[in-house]
């Protein structure tokens, strides 16, 4: 190896560049870097760490509890990257905030989706374990999704989300000129079938990686349209990015109260204040 070459594991990481104590141990991942302020307008406090390609660190303050929020750009692949290099550094949980598709007709455009498992369609998880093996969200963290929905009102849902590789072929789009790649005619209608709520293109990577690495991860997703419907707005962005940010605070607090009861996993015996 020569001396110039590129190491992934060097103290800064190399496509997010920033190194241990740049980032707290929760990590918010929405896809879009602009959606960095739609975030961190409900913090206390935030610092920019870096900024590099898609990949936009910002670390602060949730209500006493730190926080900190890396974009991740489009897709599985550039997810796990971002994934990958956090956890290098000392990031341990993991949430994604973002838009997603909805395919079930009780949907509505703004209510949101807290993922419980992922159906693995994106081919990043392929590289890292064999094709069975199940993306499922922390119980911790969709609990604390779930109380932040509910202590801030806004509607949401929970459920299996789709994670594809492609916005149009993958997803039952029509491609360039009307293309129509092979059955997806009955993509929508046969996840529909099966009860999953939505389509996006990150959450069942980021989920499969943290569980092989002993890590949390969960998503909420704001629904911008309803493939059931037809209906499409972009709406509730805020309110993703508010329970999220909640979710982190409610995070930390679970985490003392393990920490105090002597336990390693939180269950319904506990409480918080």
């Amino acid at each position: 190896m020569t001396g110039d070459s590129e190491d992934p594991n060097d103290d800064v990481q190399y496509h997010i560049e920033v190194g241990e104590g740049d980032v707290a141990d929760a990590v918010l991942l929405p896809g879009n870097p602009e959606r960095i302020e739609k975030i961190t307008q409900f913090w206390d406090s935030a610092d920019e760490m870096a900024s590099h390609r898609e990949y936009r660190t910002v670390t602060g303050d949730y209500e006493g509890a730190p926080i900190s929020v890396t974009s991740t750009g489009i897709g599985s692949p550039s997810a796990a990257i971002a994934v990958e290099e956090l956890a290098r550094i000392g990031a341990d949980t993991f949430i994604r905030v973002g838009s997603c598709g909805a395919i079930q007709p009780e949907m509505d455009v703004g209510d949101l989706v807290i993922s419980t498992g992922g159906v693995r369609q994106e081919g990043t998880s392929d590289a890292y374990v064999r094709e069975d093996y199940p993306a499922v969200a922390d119980y911790e963290v969709v609990s604390a999704l779930v109380a932040a929905a509910e202590r801030l009102g806004y509607d949401y849902h929970t459920g299996v989300t789709m994670s594809a590789d492609s916005f149009y072929a993958g997803q039952g789009r029509p491609g360039f000129e009307g293309f129509e790649a092979a059955g997806s005619d009955e993509l929508v209608e046969n996840l529909k079938e099966a009860n999953v709520k939505n389509i996006e293109m990150e959450a069942s990577a980021i989920m499969t990686l943290a569980n092989i690495y002993g890590l949390r991860a969960g998503a909420v997703c704001s629904v911008f349209a309803n493939r059931e419907t037809g209906e499409f707005l972009t709406e509730g962005e805020n309110r993703a990015a508010e329970t999220a940010s909640l979710a982190v605070k409610l995070l930390a607090q679970m985490d003392e109260v393990k920490a105090e009861a002597g336990v390693e996993r939180w269950h319904p015996g506990l409480s918080l204040d």
